[in-house]
C-alpha cells in the first residue's frame, strides 16, 4: 500500500499548506474543516543538507542524513536523505517509508533519493 504525505488546500482562496493549519495564512479567514486534503509530489531540489551523527540509540545507523527539500509545487518539506554524496541544486525522488520504530509504533517520513 502506498503511502502519502498530505498539504492542504485553501477552500476560499486557494492557498497550499504544508504542513496543516488551523487558519489560512493567506486569507486568515478560514477554519480547519476548509482544507481539502492534496498528496504532495514526490519529486524537487534539494536546497540544503546536514547529517546528524548522535542519534538515539533506537535508530540502527552511525549517521544520519536531513535534507530540505523544494517539491514540484513550491512547498519546502524536511525528509531523509538516502543519497551518498548529495549535492544542493540536485534533484531527488522522495518516497515514504517507516524512519523510526518507537515501541510497538512505526513514524513514517518522507526518505529522498
Amino acid at each position: 500500500m502506498a503511502r502519502e504525505i498530505y498539504a492542504y488546500r485553501c477552500r476560499r482562496c486557494g492557498t497550499l499548506h504544508y504542513p496543516f493549519r488551523m487558519v489560512c495564512k493567506s486569507c486568515r479567514e478560514n477554519d480547519m474543516f476548509e482544507f481539502d486534503p492534496e498528496p504532495l509530489p514526490k519529486k524537487g531540489r534539494l536546497l540544503t543538507f546536514t547529517h546528524v551523527h548522535a542519534l538515539p540509540a533506537d535508530f540502527d545507523v552511525p549517521r544520519l542524513g536531513l535534507g530540505i527539500v523544494e517539491l514540484e509545487n513550491g512547498i519546502r518539506i524536511t525528509g531523509q536523505l538516502a543519497v551518498e554524496d548529495p549535492m544542493m541544486g540536485m534533484e531527488v525522488t522522495g518516497e515514504v517509508k517507516v524512519v523510526r520504530h518507537t515501541g510497538y509504533e512505526d513514524r513514517y517520513g518522507m526518505v529522498f533519493s
